[in-house]
C-alpha cells in the first residue's frame, strides 16, 4: 500500500520534472528562433539599405558632373533634389535612417526613424537627435532581450570599442566609446549635451534587470 502511493508519487514527480524540462527547452529553441529570424530579416533590410545608399551616391556624383560648371546653384539643387527623391528603404513601415554596426558585439541592424514598441521589436532606433553623422549629438535606443538580440550585449561594451554609423547617403563614420554609465530610466540629460561642434552618438539600453539605463557616450574616431 505503502509502497503503491510512493509509486504514484514519484510518478507524478517525474512527470512534472519532465514537463519542466520539455518547456525549458521549448523556450530556448524558440528564443533561438526568433532571435534568427530577426536578424536575418535586419541582413536582408541591411543589404537592401547599402545599395540604395550606393545608387543614391552614384546618382548625386552623376549629378554633380553634369551640372552647370558656370552656376554652382544649379549642381547643389539638384543633388539636393535628389536627396529627397532618392530611393528609400523600410522595414515593417517604418525609414530607415541607417545602419548600425558594433564589431565587438557583432551585430548589425538597419536604424529606423522612430522609437514606437513595434519599431523598437523590429530593430534599434532613433529616440532623439540631430541626425545620424551629423555635428552635434544623436541618440539610439535599443531593446535588451538578453539573448544577444540587439541591444543585449552592449553591457559587454566598454571605453575604446568602436561603433560604425552608415547613414542614408552611404557616408561611414566610425564613433570611439569614451564614456559608460547607468542612470535612472528619467534621465534625458545625455541626450541634449553640447558636443563643442562634434560629431557624437548615445547608446541606449535597460540593463539586465531592467531597474536602469545603460548609457555609452561615442564620438567621431
Amino acid at each position: 500500500m505503502f509502497n503503491s502511493k510512493y509509486s504514484k508519487a514519484l510518478s507524478v514527480l517525474l512527470v512534472i520534472v519532465i514537463i519542466g524540462i520539455v518547456g525549458t527547452v521549448g523556450y530556448f529553441v524558440y528564443d533561438i528562433f526568433v532571435v534568427n529570424a530577426k536578424n536575418n530579416k535586419a541582413k536582408e533590410v541591411v543589404d537592401q539599405f547599402s545599395d540604395s545608399s550606393i545608387r543614391r551616391e552614384f546618382d548625386e556624383k552623376e549629378d554633380k558632373d553634369n551640372g552647370n560648371p558656370d552656376n554652382p546653384l544649379d549642381s547643389i539643387s539638384s543633388v539636393e533634389s535628389q536627396k529627397q527623391a532618392g530611393e528609400k528603404t523600410y522595414m515593417e513601415g517604418y525609414e530607415v535612417m541607417g545602419t548600425i554596426e558594433i564589431p565587438k558585439t557583432g551585430i548589425k541592424y538597419p536604424i529606423l526613424s522612430e522609437v514606437t514598441k513595434k519599431s523598437l521589436e523590429t530593430s534599434v532606433a532613433i529616440l532623439y537627435g540631430v541626425g545620424l553623422n551629423e555635428q552635434g549629438n544623436t541618440t539610439i535606443v535599443g531593446h535588451n532581450y538578453r539573448n544577444k538580440l540587439f541591444f543585449s550585449d552592449n553591457k559587454k561594451l566598454s571605453k575604446g570599442d568602436l561603433v560604425k554609423i552608415t547613414d542614408q547617403l552611404g557616408n561611414t563614420v566610425t564613433y570611439e566609446i569614451y564614456d559608460r554609465y547607468e542612470t535612472s530610466p528619467s534621465d534625458a540629460s545625455y541626450m541634449q549635451r553640447d558636443t563643442g561642434g562634434a560629431r557624437e552618438i548615445s547608446l541606449s539600453t535597460c540593463t539586465d534587470d531592467s531597474s536602469a539605463r545603460l548609457i555609452l557616450l561615442a564620438r567621431e574616431k
